[in-house]
């Protein structure tokens, strides 16, 4: 009897906590309300493959480092650490004062002190075959087994690499990358995606899959702003709210506190053309464009001993090149995305990307007529006798492929937009079985070799993501060489030159570099805005 009525007591206070009216806040409690409009697959960081993921294990775990709003790779877990001359291994000195957060698995159900060995056990979890993380690639290439993870005593973390990885600091910032303990994952096991425990902000309190999600103040979060111990809020609440529009009527009424991007059915409500928030909703919340570590591309398969390749009009390096001079991309972000976006111009590295620089790498701005005359360089004046294209998108860029066809059309090249579900069109860029393609690269961490790495021959599908199957060796030995430059300067030169190269060949037409748009009701301060869009809540205030 008494644990019915202890559980009677804990639903009432979850519902109170969860309810549309938000008692728990008129009693003092700050409670940050989001909606994610696709399903949450998991918290556990082994399988943060995707944003609603990474923003929730964000919140539960810390890792031994973290990246500041400028991208920087900064300490976390790890107060300091070393890397010998030969770049090879990084040696990690850990605070002292970081405990798991409170769980029945430990001892009187206190969180214990994380110590170098937890983090053994973590990376090791990620290259386990057994545990089919989708992370495995953070390392796979990187260490020789499990050996090359050493706790050398309880506060002294080793990793040994077996080549120079001049990003990988940058690398340990995802969420991948962050501590777990044993005992709590090996007594869930797969269950341990619903029962995370971390060291992080903010602690899991109640998921009802699809239906809402509680996370409760870490009150032992071992983070400091100042003199003051993190996070600010009490609470963060999330909905699952699939409809967009709804969601963000629900934001319009205030029950929601975050708004993350403009959608095609309520865009032209909330932006003018120009990208500015519209009279309706001026001073009604705040509005935030801010560059977003994205790059919207078309993909053009290019390797000639493939059968789909070898009649294909696209194996001509100057029809791939009036391609690209014949999209105006200022117009396609003005009418079609409200100004959201900034046309990519400079190569397939984005906007917001340490070491993009605009000067230094030539890329593609609307030039009809260069564009015309190289169509008629390669044999197919105004796209006479050019056979018809076959352009593949997933439903959500349909009006972008489309606009791609119009612009292609004038120039005299028919093309067809085939739509296809996402995963299909994923699984066909995978197989090197689509030849013309819409394709978008998101950054997993703050470095531009993880774009370069997308043209790297040993980077071949479908173990890699070469979807156009570009390969050049001498682009191969210069990626190659920036793993053992040190000084950060030559290898963002290195990097430059690698992306010319890529423009210079035309196997990808770079459209946009995006940007995020985030909507906060006018109470809500100290939201981290950064490129890689990733949610940090532990120093927002509610008033």
């Amino acid at each position: 009897m008494l644990r019915i009525i202890k559980n009677i007591f804990y639903t009432l206070g979850i519902l109170a906590l969860c309810s549309c009216d938000r008692p728990a806040e008129d009693k003092g409690k700050k409670v940050f309300n989001i909606n994610f409009d696709e399903i949450l697959t998991s918290i556990d960081p082994a399988f943060a493959r995707n944003q609603q993921a990474i923003w929730m294990v964000n919140q539960v775990f810390n890792g031994l480092v973290q990246v500041d709003d400028q991208l920087n790779a900064v300490p976390a877990i790890a107060k300091s650490w070393e890397v010998t001359t030969d770049g090879q291994r990084y040696i990690f000195h850990l605070r002292n004062d970081v405990y798991f957060q409170d769980d029945p698995l430990f001892k009187n159900g206190k969180g214990r002190k994380v110590i170098a060995s937890d983090f053994v056990y973590s990376f090791n979890r990620l290259i386990d075959p057994k545990v089919g993380s989708s992370g495995g690639w953070i390392f796979s290439d990187k260490v020789k087994d499990i050996h090359n993870f050493k706790a050398l005593n309880d506060s002294t973390f080793e990793i040994i690499l077996t080549k120079p990885f001049p990003a990988f600091i940058n690398l340990l910032t995802a969420q991948y990358c962050v501590v777990v303990p044993r005992e709590v994952v090996e007594h869930y096991g797969k269950d341990f995606r619903s029962h995370p425990v971390g060291t992080g902000p903010f602690r899991l309190k109640y998921w009802k899959e699809d239906e809402i999600l509680v996370l409760l103040k870490n009150e032992n979060y071992w983070e400091k702003d100042g003199k003051e111990r993190l996070p600010y809020l009490d609470a963060v609440k999330v909905s699952f709210i699939s409809d967009k529009q709804s969601a963000f009527m629900n934001f319009i009424k205030k029950d929601l506190d975050f708004f993350k991007n403009v959608d095609g059915s309520y865009r032209d409500d909330i932006l003018t053309k120009s990208g500015h928030m519209t009279s309706k909703y001026k001073g009604k919340f705040q509005l935030i464009k801010s560059p977003y570590l994205c790059t919207e591309y078309i993909g053009i398969l290019v390797d000639t001993n493939q059968a789909i390749v070898k009649h294909s009009p696209l194996r001509f390096k100057k029809i791939r090149q009036a391609i690209n001079y014949s999209i105006d991309k200022v117009k396609l972000i003005k009418y079609l995305r409200n100004s959201v976006g900034t046309p990519a111009t400079s190569g397939f590295v984005p906007k917001g990307m340490p070491g993009f620089d605009s000067t230094l790498v030539k890329g593609y701005h609307y030039d009809p007529v260069k564009a015309a005359k190289l169509l008629a360089e390669a044999g197919h004046p105004n796209g006479k006798g050019m056979p018809e294209l076959t352009l593949t998108t997933s439903t959500n860029y349909k009006d972008l492929m489309e606009f791609v066809q119009g612009e292609l059309g004038t120039l005299g090249i028919k093309v067809k937009v085939n739509v296809t579900l996402n995963a299909s069109l994923r699984e066909l860029m995978s197989k090197n079985e689509v030849t013309f393609f819409r394709g978008s690269w998101i950054a997993d961490y703050p470095d531009a070799e993880n774009y370069l790495s997308v043209f790297y021959s040993k980077n071949k599908v479908p173990y890699g993501p070469n979807y156009t199957a570009y390969f050049n060796k001498d682009f191969d030995r210069l990626f190659e060489q920036s793993y053992y430059e040190k000084d950060i300067k030559k290898r963002y030169q290195l990097y430059q030159q690698m992306d010319n190269m890529v423009m210079e060949n035309a196997s990808v037409v770079p459209v946009l570099y995006d940007q995020s748009v985030t909507m906060l009701q006018n109470n809500i301060s100290g939201y981290s805005i950064n490129p890689l869009s990733l949610m940090i809540l532990k120093r927002v205030k509610k008033k």
